[in-house]
């Protein structure tokens, strides 16, 4: 009853939240809009905002001499995550099966390990900078710890039922990863998506102003 229930409607439920959550998230900011700039333009915003959006995402010389460790970090975990949630096995079986209707090439098992190690890595340092570090503690609120421990909760019980043996296992991995849909749009966790739009708009800014940004 509960398994049917976890594999069924509130599958369906936690999708349907995480869908609308994300694009009424994203809708409230692009509706604010911007202020408009009556300064003549020096340079291209459209430009600008494309080239911020991707050079953010590469090491720069000042991040690499005040926060190596957060941004190594940052990239074990992202990274990782990205590789287990594209190429795992059991998730493009339950992409194929549940969304897209079609699979591709997984990782093989110890591909898997990899960048399981990788991604648990990379999030147990983050927090740990997080907690240690006096910056990231007075900016951080309990919202990003509990995200923080949903994450870390998906991960966890999703190496627990890899093996696919225990059927209640792999149902505590669904209910957990459906939770953090839930909880997705109203969190911190944001910035997956939202990270397009404040570097798009930064670097759109510095554009026209003829500033490198």
């Amino acid at each position: 009853m509960i398994g049917a229930f976890i594999d069924g409607p509130l599958w369906y439920f936690s999708l349907t939240v995480f869908l609308l959550g994300v694009a009424w998230r994203l809708a409230g900011i692009v509706r604010r809009g911007v202020a408009a700039d009556l300064a003549p333009a020096r340079g291209d915003a459209a430009r600008g905002a494309l080239r911020t959006i991707f050079t953010r995402a590469l090491p720069r010389r000042p991040v690499l001499h005040g926060g190596r460790v957060q941004m190594i970090a940052g990239y074990l975990f992202h990274l990782g995550l990205l590789v287990l949630l594209l190429f795992a096995q059991p998730h493009v079986d339950f992409y194929a099966e549940r969304i897209a209707g079609f699979g591709w090439s997984t990782l093989p098992h110890w591909g898997f390990i990899l960048a399981s190690e990788i991604a648990f890595a990379g999030l147990i340092l983050l927090w740990i900078y997080r907690v240690m570090n006096p910056v990231t503690r007075l900016l951080s609120g309990f919202g990003d710890h509990v995200a923080s421990l949903l994450v870390f909760m998906v991960m966890f019980s999703g190496c627990l039922a890899l093996g696919q043996s225990h059927e209640a296992l792999r149902l505590l991995h669904l209910f957990l990863a459906e939770l953090l849909l839930l909880y997705f749009p109203f969190s911190s966790l944001m910035h997956t998506f939202t990270f397009v739009l404040s570097r798009g708009y930064t670097g759109a800014a510095m554009a026209r102003k003829g500033v490198n940004a």
